[in-house]
């Protein structure tokens, strides 16, 4: 606990704008950088949980170990159901396990790459595709316009490389 609240700390000091900044994330085929069988997942969600595997499922189907219940007709894999072509999603979990594809790592180098300064603090906390996605999905300032309206209030979830279009005054 301690060293996570220093380590946030020291993310909230500003960076000298002349170094690169250092991406943790590192994406392989198991998305975990959990050794034993447990599983991280969305958390927040009051009947969908998307864990860090990629897999979507009702809350009450989630196992002990915080993975989904893979053996439950209802859970579906890296699952984009409603997500629309942009990268923007209606719902928080289908955004996380729609980003978790395999499919999504070049879109989201690129979009690590070109970061703006204004994110930097928050994507160079991230150490894994898991915590992206998780990051990435959460509603932002990217989301709204004249900060107070979302861009695109059924699909404001997003993983994809631009916010929504801005819709008309």
């Amino acid at each position: 606990q301690e060293e996570r609240t220093v380590r946030d700390r020291n993310l909230l000091q500003v960076q000298e704008h002349e170094q690169p900044i250092l991406w943790k994330v590192k994406f392989s085929s198991g998305n975990s950088s959990q050794l034993s069988n447990q599983c991280r997942n969305s958390v927040q969600g009051k009947l969908l949980i998307t864990d860090e595997l990629g897999y979507i499922c009702e809350r009450k189907d989630l196992l002990v170990n915080g993975c989904c219940n893979v053996n439950v007709p209802s859970t579906k894999l890296y699952s984009c159901d409603s997500c629309l072509p942009n990268g923007c999603c209606s719902i928080y979990e289908y955004c996380v396990s729609c980003c978790l594809q395999p499919s999504k790592q070049h879109l989201l180098e690129r979009f690590l790459n070109r970061a703006a300064i204004a994110f930097q603090n928050l994507f160079m906390a991230v150490e894994d595709h898991f915590e992206l996605c998780l990051a990435k999905c959460r509603t932002s300032s990217q989301s709204v316009q004249h900060e107070n309206t979302y861009r695109d209030p059924i699909a404001k979830y997003c993983y994809g490389e631009y916010p929504p279009e801005l819709l008309p005054v």
